[in-house]
């Protein structure tokens, strides 16, 4: 008989966790007078969270959505990946090589507990260096 391995239970995020990223990205971008759209998603790709300021453009939401998913599928901020999806880029073509199309610009990063993937979060509306930052802000609210 051999032992079976030693797994450790993550808590995944929560709806808690959510409105606290999404209170702490709304915080961050008001500060910087930004209007902007936040999503979060859970580990598995399902909204736990979103918010749209009146003023926020449409396009904003879709954006916040698809960066969150975008840093979830790939496990990484979506600002360490614009290069990658330059002409000749390793993820060039990856885009329609999946059933949702990515977007490939900064202000999705993932969240992690214990070093699992557990969520991720996506802001649109703002410059791309604005939004990685409303993003990265909300993310350290779960430090908190």
């Amino acid at each position: 008989m051999t032992a079976a391995a030693v797994t450790t239970a993550v808590a995944p995020l929560t709806t808690e966790d959510a409105e606290t990223f999404v209170a702490a990205a709304r915080e961050a971008a008001e500060a910087a007078d930004v209007t902007v759209a936040i999503t979060v998603l859970d580990a598995g790709g399902h909204l736990l969270a979103f918010r749209r300021d009146d003023r926020a453009v449409l396009i904003a939401g879709e954006t916040s959505t698809r960066k969150a998913y975008t840093a979830l599928q790939l496990d990484a901020p979506t600002a360490d990946l614009v290069d990658a999806v330059q002409p000749g880029g390793p993820f060039h073509t990856l885009p329609t090589a999946l059933d949702r199309p990515l977007l490939f610009i900064a202000g999705g990063v993932p969240v992690r507990r214990n070093g699992r993937l557990i969520g991720a979060i996506g802001i649109g509306g703002g410059a791309p260096e604005q939004d990685h930052g409303f993003a990265a802000a909300a993310l350290e609210a779960l430090a908190r």
